[in-house]
């Protein structure tokens, strides 16, 4: 076996996870923190996913089991043009059929914040009014957030029929977007480059096999901390007086993992994000948080020799660029390449500048380090709106593979709730699923029409890493060229941008920079692992 196929090369031990107090990993032998056998499926774009879910949802029967995390909702978002797919009613028909179906919903800040505390709400007040079992958690740090991002469903008596869901998909608004990226027709408001249906490119990873029993433990552990679902006595007061259930009702036992997948391949290992909640009220799954996230990513990074492909949503801190620069500097032939959002979601000096500058400080420590082998571009769709890139993955020499809800940022790896799909796929197949997934999502970019059966022939450019890295920048350079030209002519192919690096200027830096590292990018380490700068 090849370094690239051993998962134990890759993946976390169960010490290295860091966390005794999560039973995740006590059905696994040995020291072993993943499941074998597994198959796993990029779902490209909200639309491949929601399109999915909307049929694996319907094909549920009573003692089928459905849960869910939300970071935000919409009780009236389509998972397809039928207008009889809101997902709300979707998830509440289920659960009147016998389907026991729950869900955890993080309460939100306020909407005076500019956050989505009333969608939230009505989500779940609307699904327990039909008899889901859907709860408003903020079981969280200060100022932090469950973003976990996941569906679960089990089939009673046909567990080869399971899966599960990960990655960065909310059921809400604007998610179902397609690789066309013209928007969703049931849009949320973002900033003004975006227009008014903003696209957005995203994606979920579909997984069936044993991983799936991991997914479900991850909700169970959260589900049954018996911690109070919020602290506040004005919420707690005004749940009373609506009638909002505060008290999550016992779980059913769990069954055994589902069988393997015949074929199946994919090791599959779950990274997760808890913080420290301090104050003597740590979750009873993870006493002082959990960082597998950071772990995860540091173990994987150090062993990058060629190529580190990054789509997300937020590419921030000196923590997070360290990280790649140490990697940079030690080894001459790697490359970085990254795709996030041209813009910040959001507009304003109190928002937009230290986003900026938590960008700034990542992008010029990766730049400083490795000269001309960083390449970071944002999207735009064929029209030449930006995309908002709003997707979690990261892939490694083609060996390791990451779909999650986690951005790379401090919040991400130490604050907030995160969860986080890796797969090593042992298979000698080829390409295998990290090379397919990076020449999949290579190709969209490029605007090259490509299938399974045509992907290596006409992605042959990009099969070697620095190949892919060149195609990126050539792309870009010639789309740049032709806006600065004033748009004359046929419109080059390709969707990429270049982007540099942002200078707000010293005053604006310096402004920011509190708000920045206490709001947008706070630390929710141990006070014993900050002094160390350790995860």
């Amino acid at each position: 076996m090849t370094d690239a196929h051993d998962p134990a090369a890759w993946l976390l031990s169960k010490d290295e996870r860091g966390n005794p107090s999560t039973r995740l990993d006590d059905h696994l032998p040995g020291d072993t923190a993943w499941s074998e056998g597994n198959l796993v499926r990029p779902l490209v774009h909200g639309a491949t996913y929601f399109a999915e879910l909307y049929e694996r949802l319907q094909a549920t029967r009573k003692g089928d089991l459905v849960f869910f995390t939300d970071w935000q909702g919409d009780f009236d978002e389509r998972l397809t043009d039928d207008p009889d797919s809101e997902v709300g009613e979707v998830l509440a028909r289920a659960d009147e059929r016998g389907v026991d179906v729950r869900g955890l919903v993080w309460r939100s800040h306020s909407a005076a914040m500019g956050f989505t505390s009333e969608q939230n709400r009505h989500l779940g007040e609307r699904l327990q009014a039909r008899g889901a079992e859907a709860l408003l958690d903020m079981r969280v740090r200060s100022g932090g957030s469950h973003h976990q991002k996941m569906v679960m469903i089990r089939h009673l008596g046909e567990p080869e029929r399971d899966i599960a869901y990960v990655g960065g998909i909310d059921l809400c608004h604007s998610r179902r977007d397609d690789a066309d990226h013209g928007g969703d027709p049931q849009a949320m408001e973002l900033a003004s480059e975006y227009g008014p249906t903003p696209p957005w490119h995203d994606m979920q990873a579909a997984i069936t096999g044993p991983a799936v029993y991991d997914v479900e433990t991850v909700f169970r552990e959260r589900w049954e901390d018996p911690t109070p679902l919020s602290r506040s006595p004005l919420r707690w007061a005004k749940d009373k007086l609506t009638g909002i259930d505060l008290d999550p009702d016992p779980m059913p036992e769990q069954q055994p993992p589902p069988p393997p997948v015949e074929g199946g391949t994919h090791a599959v290992q779950l990274l997760r994000t808890y913080p420290d909640l301090r104050l003597n009220r740590d979750y009873p799954f993870a006493n002082g948080g959990e960082r597998s996230v950071a772990r995860g990513y540091t173990k994987a990074l150090e062993k990058a020799r060629r190529i580190i492909y990054v789509e997300d949503q937020y590419l921030w801190g000196k923590h997070v660029g360290k990280v790649f620069t140490d990697s940079l500097r030690q080894h001459a032939d790697l490359r970085v390449v990254a795709v996030v959002p041209l813009h910040p979601d959001v507009e304003g000096a109190f928002s937009r500048t230290p986003q900026l500058v938590g960008r700034a400080r990542a992008m010029r420590e990766m730049a400083d380090a490795a000269p001309g082998r960083v390449g970071i571009y944002g999207l735009e769709n064929h029209a030449g709106t930006p995309v908002y890139v709003h997707a979690k993955t990261c892939v490694i020499d083609d060996a390791w593979t990451t779909i999650g809800s986690d951005n790379f940022n401090r919040r991400s790896w130490t604050h907030d709730s995160e969860l986080s799909a890796v797969v090593i796929d042992r298979s000698q197949e080829v390409p295998n699923y990290a090379l397919r997934h990076r020449l999949t999502l290579a190709a969209e970019h490029l605007d090259r029409a490509v299938t399974p059966e045509t992907l290596l022939d006409v992605m042959a450019d990009c099969v070697d890493p620095h190949g892919m890295f060149e195609a990126y920048a050539d792309c870009a350079a010639r789309l740049d060229a032709w806006h600065a030209g004033g748009r004359e002519g046929s419109r080059p192919a390709g969707r990429l941008r270049q982007l540099a690096i942002p200078d707000p200027g010293p005053v604006a830096r310096f402004l920011s920079l509190p708000m920045y590292l206490t709001l947008h990018d706070p630390d929710g380490r141990p006070r014993s692992l900050r002094r160390k700068d350790a995860f």
